[in-house]
């Protein structure tokens, strides 16, 4: 999962680089397979233990930006993926 969130925390530096003051990756030697958390100012927002998974940097961006700017535009994260057959219906 390294090098996974490595990425992932290169595109929140990238997202919101001037709101972050800063992204630590720590590595776990606590459970096999690694903790990978989410905090913003204390609060924890993603758990893959929780979750289950992995995040989509859709999902961190969103939750991110709806603690720290929530009016703020994430360009084409914010975009809903419209549902086929309700377009056809229409």
């Amino acid at each position: 999962w390294m090098l996974r969130s490595a990425w992932l925390a290169q595109e929140l530096l990238t997202t919101f680089e001037s709101d972050l003051e800063s992204v630590t990756l720590k590595p776990s030697r606590v459970r096999p397979g690694g903790v990978f958390d989410i905090h913003v100012d204390g609060q924890q927002i993603w758990s893959r233990k929780t979750e289950g998974r992995f995040p989509e940097a859709k999902e961190v961006k969103q939750r991110i930006r709806d603690i720290i700017d929530p009016d703020r535009g994430l360009g084409h994260s914010d975009v809903k993926v419209v549902d086929a057959e309700f377009e056809s219906e229409g």
